[in-house]
Protein backbone atom coordinates (compact mmCIF):
# COMPACT_ATOMS: atom_id res chain seq x y z
CA UNK A 1 0.00 0.00 0.00
CA UNK A 2 2.85 2.36 0.80
CA UNK A 3 4.44 1.62 -2.58
CA UNK A 4 1.34 2.50 -4.57
CA UNK A 5 0.64 5.49 -2.32
CA UNK A 6 4.17 6.70 -3.06
CA UNK A 7 3.51 6.42 -6.78
CA UNK A 8 0.34 8.48 -6.36
CA UNK A 9 2.23 11.11 -4.36
CA UNK A 10 4.93 11.30 -7.03
CA UNK A 11 2.28 11.79 -9.71
CA UNK A 12 0.86 14.70 -7.69
CA UNK A 13 4.35 16.33 -7.39
CA UNK A 14 4.85 15.52 -3.69
CA UNK A 15 8.23 13.91 -4.15
CA UNK A 16 9.44 14.26 -0.55
CA UNK A 17 6.40 12.47 0.85
CA UNK A 18 6.65 9.89 -1.94
CA UNK A 19 10.25 9.10 -0.95
CA UNK A 20 9.24 8.66 2.69
CA UNK A 21 6.29 6.45 1.70
CA UNK A 22 8.54 4.28 -0.48
CA UNK A 23 11.14 4.00 2.28
CA UNK A 24 8.38 2.78 4.59
CA UNK A 25 7.30 0.36 1.87
CA UNK A 26 10.86 -0.92 1.55
CA UNK A 27 11.03 -1.50 5.31
CA UNK A 28 7.77 -3.50 5.36
CA UNK A 29 8.80 -5.43 2.24
CA UNK A 30 12.05 -6.52 3.90
CA UNK A 31 10.11 -7.68 6.96
CA UNK A 32 7.60 -9.58 4.78
CA UNK A 33 10.43 -11.14 2.77
CA UNK A 34 12.09 -12.44 5.94
CA UNK A 35 8.78 -13.92 7.13
CA UNK A 36 8.16 -15.53 3.72
CA UNK A 37 11.59 -17.14 3.66
CA UNK A 38 11.11 -18.43 7.20
CA UNK A 39 7.71 -19.85 6.20
CA UNK A 40 9.20 -21.55 3.15
CA UNK A 41 11.84 -23.29 5.29
CA UNK A 42 9.46 -24.70 7.91
CA UNK A 43 8.74 -28.42 7.99
CA UNK A 44 5.29 -29.91 7.67
CA UNK A 45 2.35 -29.79 5.28
CA UNK A 46 2.22 -26.78 3.02
CA UNK A 47 5.98 -26.52 2.56
CA UNK A 48 5.57 -26.51 -1.20
CA UNK A 49 4.28 -22.94 -0.98
CA UNK A 50 7.09 -20.43 -1.23
CA UNK A 51 5.50 -16.96 -0.98
CA UNK A 52 8.80 -15.18 -1.56
CA UNK A 53 9.03 -16.82 -4.99
CA UNK A 54 5.58 -15.79 -6.19
CA UNK A 55 5.40 -13.44 -9.15
CA UNK A 56 3.58 -10.67 -7.27
CA UNK A 57 6.16 -10.67 -4.49
CA UNK A 58 9.10 -10.60 -6.91
CA UNK A 59 7.55 -7.81 -9.00
CA UNK A 60 6.69 -5.76 -5.93
CA UNK A 61 10.31 -5.75 -4.75
CA UNK A 62 11.61 -4.41 -8.05
CA UNK A 63 8.72 -1.93 -8.28
CA UNK A 64 9.54 -0.49 -4.86
CA UNK A 65 13.25 -0.26 -5.66
CA UNK A 66 12.77 1.32 -9.09
CA UNK A 67 10.16 3.82 -7.92
CA UNK A 68 12.28 4.85 -4.93
CA UNK A 69 15.33 5.41 -7.16
CA UNK A 70 13.20 7.44 -9.58
CA UNK A 71 11.82 9.58 -6.73
CA UNK A 72 15.27 10.22 -5.27
CA UNK A 73 16.68 11.07 -8.70
CA UNK A 74 13.83 13.48 -9.52
CA UNK A 75 13.93 15.06 -6.07
CA UNK A 76 17.67 15.60 -6.50
CA UNK A 77 17.41 17.76 -9.62
CA UNK A 78 13.75 18.82 -10.04
CA UNK A 79 11.72 19.10 -6.84
CA UNK A 80 14.29 19.68 -4.01
CA UNK A 81 11.67 18.75 -1.38
CA UNK A 82 12.49 17.77 2.17
CA UNK A 83 11.83 14.14 3.11
CA UNK A 84 9.57 14.08 6.21
CA UNK A 85 10.53 12.02 9.26
CA UNK A 86 7.02 10.57 9.58
CA UNK A 87 5.53 8.34 6.91
CA UNK A 88 2.37 9.76 5.33
CA UNK A 89 -0.89 8.33 6.60
CA UNK A 90 -2.65 5.89 4.33
CA UNK A 91 -6.29 6.53 3.56
CA UNK A 92 -7.75 3.19 4.56
CA UNK A 93 -11.36 3.99 3.69
CA UNK A 94 -11.78 3.61 -0.07
CA UNK A 95 -13.97 6.30 -1.56
CA UNK A 96 -14.11 5.01 -5.13
CA UNK A 97 -14.46 1.73 -6.97
CA UNK A 98 -16.28 -0.11 -4.19
CA UNK A 99 -19.97 -0.67 -3.67
CA UNK A 100 -21.40 0.08 -0.26
CA UNK A 101 -22.45 -3.22 1.35
CA UNK A 102 -26.14 -3.72 2.05
CA UNK A 103 -26.75 -5.05 5.58
CA UNK A 104 -28.52 -8.41 5.61
CA UNK A 105 -31.76 -8.70 7.55
CA UNK A 106 -33.77 -11.85 8.02
CA UNK A 107 -37.30 -11.57 6.62
CA UNK A 108 -40.18 -11.43 9.09
CA UNK A 109 -41.73 -14.78 10.02
CA UNK A 110 -45.08 -15.58 8.46
CA UNK A 111 -48.01 -15.93 10.85
CA UNK A 112 -48.53 -19.55 9.72
CA UNK A 113 -45.24 -20.67 11.27
CA UNK A 114 -46.20 -21.15 14.88
CA UNK A 115 -44.46 -23.43 17.40
CA UNK A 116 -47.25 -26.01 16.87
CA UNK A 117 -46.63 -26.00 13.11
CA UNK A 118 -42.90 -26.43 13.58
CA UNK A 119 -43.46 -29.28 16.06
CA UNK A 120 -45.50 -31.10 13.41
CA UNK A 121 -42.32 -31.54 11.38
CA UNK A 122 -40.86 -34.07 13.83
CA UNK A 123 -39.08 -36.63 11.65
CA UNK A 124 -39.05 -39.27 14.39
CA UNK A 125 -42.85 -39.58 14.10
CA UNK A 126 -42.88 -40.30 10.38
CA UNK A 127 -44.59 -43.47 9.14
CA UNK A 128 -42.46 -46.49 8.45
CA UNK A 129 -42.37 -47.49 4.81
CA UNK A 130 -40.57 -50.19 2.91
CA UNK A 131 -39.29 -47.93 0.14
CA UNK A 132 -36.04 -47.45 2.00
CA UNK A 133 -35.01 -51.05 1.29
CA UNK A 134 -32.75 -51.28 -1.74
CA UNK A 135 -34.19 -53.10 -4.73
CA UNK A 136 -32.22 -56.09 -5.98
CA UNK A 137 -30.07 -55.24 -8.96
CA UNK A 138 -31.43 -56.48 -12.24
CA UNK A 139 -29.02 -58.14 -14.59
CA UNK A 140 -28.10 -55.89 -17.47
CA UNK A 141 -28.20 -57.67 -20.81
CA UNK A 142 -25.42 -56.78 -23.22
CA UNK A 143 -26.48 -55.01 -26.40
CA UNK A 144 -24.97 -55.76 -29.75
CA UNK A 145 -23.36 -52.65 -31.11
CA UNK A 146 -23.58 -52.00 -34.85
CA UNK A 147 -20.33 -52.33 -36.77
CA UNK A 148 -19.54 -48.78 -37.85
CA UNK A 149 -16.64 -48.30 -40.25
CA UNK A 150 -15.20 -44.89 -40.96
CA UNK A 151 -16.18 -43.52 -44.33
CA UNK A 152 -14.12 -41.15 -46.35
CA UNK A 153 -16.93 -40.09 -48.63
CA UNK A 154 -19.45 -38.36 -46.37
CA UNK A 155 -21.16 -36.41 -49.12
CA UNK A 156 -19.85 -33.04 -47.87
CA UNK A 157 -18.29 -30.70 -50.38
CA UNK A 158 -16.10 -27.68 -49.77
CA UNK A 159 -16.78 -25.02 -52.34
Amino acid sequence: AYCYHGQTLLASDKCGEAIRSLQESEKFFAKAEALCKEYGETKGPGTTAKPSGHLFFRKLGSLIKNTLEKCQRENGFIYFQKVPAEAPQLELKANYGLVEPVPFEFPALNAHWTPETLAAFDLTKRPKDDTSKPKPDEEVKPLKEPDIKPQKDSGCQIS
